[in-house]
């Protein structure tokens, strides 16, 4: 496998100014089980504005920036958000709209974390799995008196951290 990189200046028909595409090519070995079975040649286009970069520093930022290709999977399997129900705009619209909070949830569950390593295990959770340990947990409401009681009837290692956001919101004071 190798890599080479190159540069030019790219100026969109409807645009006032030049933007920066640096193209990355890799030729790349396909193997199966230990043996080649043929080369393939990729390009990957990065437009930029910023000119003062290197051109590996694009490529870099780029590539580390969110680890984009697994959040658009996780947005087309995971939470489904890409894949219109309906037959109308409207309700597909309310879709992605509920998709999105759905996704929302699971980072602001991650963000609201005391301990930095179960923050990270949250954000790097797939969506699926985020839905079945967590949102899917099964729960009996039960009014009693003038309170509502949740009862947890399944227990895994993600309740712990359900149980800490509680708390963590039980303590902030809203205006």
């Amino acid at each position: 496998m190798s890599e080479q990189v190159a540069e030019f200046n790219y100026r969109p028909g409807a645009c006032r100014q030049n933007y920066l595409v640096v193209v990355l090519r890799k030729h790349l070995v396909l193997e199966r089980k230990g043996q080649q079975v043929g080369t393939e040649v990729r390009y990957f286009f990065y437009i930029t504005n910023q000119w003062t970069w290197e051109r590996a520093a694009v490529v870099y930022f780029a590539n580390d920036r969110c680890n984009q290709e697994n959040l658009i999977e996780q947005l087309k399997n995971g939470v489904r958000a890409l894949r219109a129900p309906s037959n109308t705009l409207l309700s597909n619209g309310a879709y992605m709209v509920i998709a999105a909070l759905a996704w929302s949830l699971k980072a602001w569950l991650a963000l609201v974390q005391p301990r930095p390593a179960d923050r990270q295990s949250l954000l790097t959770m797939e969506f699926k799995k985020f839905l079945q340990e967590v949102v899917l947990l099964p729960c009996q409401v039960v009014r009693a008196g003038r309170r509502l009681l949740y009862r947890l009837l399944q227990w895994n290692p993600w309740v712990d951290l359900l149980c800490r956001a509680v708390e963590v919101l039980r303590r902030l004071r809203f205006p």
